[in-house]
């Protein structure tokens, strides 16, 4: 498979990282706030510019001089991203000027032997393109003024980006995206890291470490796959200010993004409202579905979580169902992030969603099977007559589509059309992904 070339961010908090990220993929991916250190791991996007496409990292704010823990965790997200670029975008502040921590990045950059473009940021008018002349004491070479809160000078700077990062790489193969969603602080950066095998995203006690979703492109078994990390949905209650509000958003476009939600749940703390929340999300946007208990060893206490369903799994399964009894087309896994037990079951499994949201069922057998159904439980007769089903169809695209042409559409009952979804599902299967089934007037347009 062919990658993209790779392009990191880099510099101290709250120079305009995320901003500048956010004004060359187009739209608002990272959380911008005026509190330094908003942006913590690395976010991963494929930008395009005048026809090459490349792949856009945001990095943490890097603080040299700091060694507290966080900061630790963040240098080596940092040195990784490094490690991975192609060439590497140092942003620094044009409105404070030189700052000390600047040079302290700059050697830190020189001693990687990557290639650095020196962007100065918040030059807003043609008066403070004088202050960037200072910044050719980084000894960079050239210094170029942007504003990325305004675009001034984003496509200049676009341009010497893309003449200086290897051309010719051909756009990579559409991966699979899978959505890694659920409350803060239930193990999703550590799933990720299992999912990954490295330390990908930075994984902390603290809960709400993950603030932004996370983009990570890997292969695994020669099928690339876009695994997304994001900060988790808490209750409306705690939601109590913009970054919060974002990170829930960001959640929310996670799952648009995603082919298939991995809906982590901790085994501890439960099914709520947040979950259901979730998906209903992912039901609405019509991506498949996994229910994965984390912590399951706490109760297996050592035991094979592959396997039969143990009494205690049957159980939990049996009550999970009645949780979320709209979402019964859901999958369920059982594993532990922390250990890495059944973790590897997961990609099988998203896999034979994927299967399952690209089934097609040929015209002909999908009419005789929607005969036999209707024979044996006939639409009920309501005041405006009886609901007749002449032929249907399977639409392109996902999830998978039926359209019912009918006599009436409005005879058609939510009672009768899930009777129809659960038959469809227990002919065909669909396992993990929903479906949808719109009836249409026989030669009208949809209703």
């Amino acid at each position: 498979m062919n990658t993209l070339p790779t392009v990191a961010i880099v510099g101290r908090p709250n120079v305009g990282k995320s901003t500048l990220f956010n004004r060359i993929i187009g739209w608002q991916h990272a959380i911008v706030d005026d509190r330094p250190g908003i942006t913590r791991d690395r976010n991963v996007m494929t930008a395009t510019w005048n026809g090459t496409d490349f792949e856009l990292v945001d990095t943490g704010g890097l603080e040299m001089s700091s060694f507290d823990d966080m900061m630790k965790m963040v240098r080596e997200q940092v040195q990784y991203a490094i490690d991975t670029s192609d060439l590497i975008l140092f942003v620094v502040d044009g409105r404070e000027g030189v700052n000390p921590g600047d040079h302290e990045v700059a050697n830190y950059l020189r001693a990687s032997k990557k290639p650095v473009i020196l962007a100065v940021n918040k030059i807003d008018g043609d008066k403070l393109e004088d202050e960037i002349y200072d910044f050719y004491s980084l000894g960079l070479d050239e210094p170029y003024p942007i504003s990325s809160g305004h675009g001034r000078g984003v496509g200049d700077l676009l341009d010497i980006l893309v003449a200086n990062i290897p051309i010719g790489a051909k756009v990579e193969e559409k991966a699979t995206g899978i959505a890694i969603v659920g409350k803060p602080n239930v193990g999703k950066s550590t799933l990720l890291n299992m999912l990954c095998g490295d330390e990908r995203t930075i994984v902390s006690p603290v809960a709400g470490t993950t603030r932004d979703s996370i983009d990570t492109r890997v292969t695994i078994n020669d099928t690339p796959y876009r695994i997304i990390d994001t900060a988790g949905l808490r209750r409306k209650a705690r939601v109590h200010n913009m970054v919060e509000r974002f990170a829930v958003l960001r959640t929310i476009r996670a799952v648009e993004r995603a082919d298939v939600v991995l809906l982590l749940i901790d085994l501890a703390e439960g099914v709520g409202e947040q979950e259901r929340k979730i998906a209903g999300i992912a039901k609405r946007k019509g991506k498949g579905l996994i229910l994965v208990i984390n912590k399951w060893d706490l109760v297996q206490k050592g035991g094979d979580l592959h396997g039969e369903l143990t009494i205690e799994r049957k159980h939990y399964v049996e009550r999970l169902g009645k949780e979320f009894l709209p979402f019964a087309y859901a999958r369920t896994a059982f594993i532990s992030a922390a250990t890495g037990k059944g973790v590897n079951d997961l990609i099988p499994m998203v896999e034979e969603i994927m299967a399952e949201r690209n089934k097609r069922i040929q015209t002909s057998v999908l009419n005789e099977f929607i005969r036999n159904i209707s024979f044996y439980h006939p639409p009920p007769v309501r005041k405006k007559g009886q609901l007749k089903i002449y032929y249907a169809t399977q639409t392109e695209g996902l999830p998978p589509t039926f359209v019912l042409f009918v006599n009436n559409s409005e005879l058609m009952h939510f009672s009768y059309q899930r009777y129809i979804d659960n038959s469809l599902r227990e002919q065909f299967g669909f396992q993990g992904t929903p479906i949808r089934i719109l009836s249409r007037n026989k030669g009208k347009s949809d209703n």
